[in-house]
């Protein structure tokens, strides 16, 4: 082979694999970019996205065809619309929710669901026992609710359970598979306050998630800033008031140890 050749030929392999590793990204990308521009969203969930990102958030999951999911706390069932159009029809999403979740959220993921996601099923469960089979899950959702697994409500009308936060934790290790995936956003607390600001502000403390993940056998394998707020002084309540929409909230995502 001529030497000129010889040289040519690594440069040209070299441009292929760039070309194929770039059309995959791109496939890749589109493939998270397409569940949000779904048709026949709801049009408040398409007002959400501006501040929620969905598209990075669920692309830093990897969650793919065929995948089993988790929507932890899911509420009215934002994320499982999203992850319904990803799964596709050989994947299955669990809408997690206790009775005071429904009630909270008014049990509209009903709306959402019912004839018109065959594939997204909604469960009220206790969350010390989901009674999901052990290792049926590749993935878990669980967006602004970790803070909620340390809120204690003395109102026994609005059926909150005081948790055992451990054995919850324990359970959603349980039902992941090996080396399955846990994507986690909150409000963020300042550092070195733990969960103390869970009950006043419903806002906790990232590094201390870390913790007690890390104790409960996931690894921390990613961060995101996509949510970051820099001006919040983490000081006022999330859910209400002037902060609604415009609190720091931080993104990890963790693997289940072998």
């Amino acid at each position: 082979m001529p030497a000129l050749h010889r040289a040519r030929r690594p440069l040209a392999l070299a441009a292929f694999a760039l070309c194929t590793a770039l059309a995959s990204a791109s496939l890749w990308a589109d493939m998270y970019d397409d569940a949000v521009a779904h048709a026949g969203r709801p049009a408040k969930d398409v007002e959400r996205d501006a501040l929620d990102h969905p598209a990075q958030i669920l692309r830093l999951s990897g969650v793919g065809k065929g995948w089993k999911v988790g929507d932890y706390m899911g509420a009215t069932g934002y994320y499982s619309e999203l992850l319904s159009y990803l799964v596709g029809p050989h994947g299955h999403v669990y809408l997690l929710n206790n009775q005071a979740y429904d009630d909270w959220s008014e049990n509209r993921w009903q709306g959402r669901i019912n004839d018109r996601l065959p594939n997204v099923e909604h469960r009220q469960v206790d969350f010390e026992n989901i009674g999901l089979p052990s290792h049926s899950l590749d993935a878990v959702f669980m967006i602004k609710v970790f803070h909620d697994l340390y809120w204690v409500d003395d109102d026994p009308k609005d059926h909150w359970p005081k948790f055992n936060t451990d054995r919850a934790m324990r359970e959603v290790n349980r039902v992941l598979k090996n080396r399955g995936v846990l994507v986690l956003v909150d409000h963020s607390a300042k550092p070195g306050t733990g969960a103390t600001n869970a009950q006043d502000l419903h806002r906790i403390d990232e590094e201390f998630v870390v913790q007690q993940l890390q104790k409960h056998g996931f690894r921390l394998v990613s961060r995101s800033d996509v949510l970051r707020r820099p001006e919040d002084a983490r000081d006022q309540i999330t859910y209400k008031g002037p902060m609604v929409g415009k609190t720091d909230r931080f993104v990890l995502v963790f693997r289940k140890e072998d």
